[in-house]
């Protein structure tokens, strides 16, 4: 017994450092907020700092049957002091009642920012695409060189086809087409700053329509 002496003392020491050391870490260790929680707190964005932000229904020639399952997310005129990156996250609910997002981060230089988003899936070459999309969010948030939160704005938007009746997420803004548009998807949303005229079907009150063939459409606007 008492050649195992040493070892046994031994061992009760490691084990009282390693207990210690634990102890001390755990005590030292203070709670960091998640990514969801950061980007809850950080401050929206104040109107002279507003960029243009637009989702704008698209397709892809090289992706069959693509119309009404890609949204072209342009950010432009980006005029925000200290800002070296942004990150975009486009949620949307499906007809099963989940939940999707498409995140993504952007290095910001002088120019507009401009990405394709699919809403559904991709592997090997094989699209899978989310049925039932009619409504959603995008959220933009601005980080400086060290990665600090700047500001965000989060806009809902809404895709439509097969109807003259458009309508914001909110159900503040609405548009009556004058006639129906066939294979023609439309998204309305919160532009922030106003677009160029010439990329809307119309811009009013904040609130603009983008339309995925890029033509006009006459109609009018019933509530704002």
């Amino acid at each position: 017994m008492k050649k195992f002496l040493p070892f046994i003392i031994a061992g009760v020491g490691v084990l009282i450092v390693v207990v210690a050391a634990l102890l001390i870490t755990s005590g030292s260790k203070t709670p960091s907020s998640t990514p969801t929680d950061q980007i809850a707190n950080a401050p929206v964005l104040p109107q002279s700092e507003w960029p243009v932000v637009s989702l704008i229904p698209t397709t892809d020639p090289k992706i069959p049957n693509s119309l009404g399952h890609l949204l072209d997310l342009k950010v432009q005129k980006i005029n925000i002091p200290g800002a070296a990156s942004m990150d975009y996250e486009l949620v949307y609910n499906t007809t099963d009642g989940g939940q999707q997002g498409v995140p993504g981060t952007v290095h910001l230089t002088s120019g507009d920012i401009d990405r394709v988003l699919l809403l559904g899936s991709e592997s090997s070459g094989n699209y899978r695409f989310d049925d039932g999309v009619n409504q959603g969010t995008i959220t933009i948030t601005f980080r400086d060189s060290g990665g600090k939160l700047i500001g965000k704005l989060t806009s809902e938007f809404t895709l439509q086809s097969n109807t003259t009746s458009l309508s914001s997420a909110d159900g503040k803004f609405k548009y009556n087409l004058d006639k129906l548009a066939k294979n023609v998807y439309f998204v309305t949303m919160q532009s922030f700053a106003a677009p160029d005229a010439s990329t809307t079907v119309i811009t009013s009150n904040g609130y603009s329509i983008f339309a995925s063939d890029g033509k006009p459409h006459a109609g009018s606007v019933t509530s704002q």
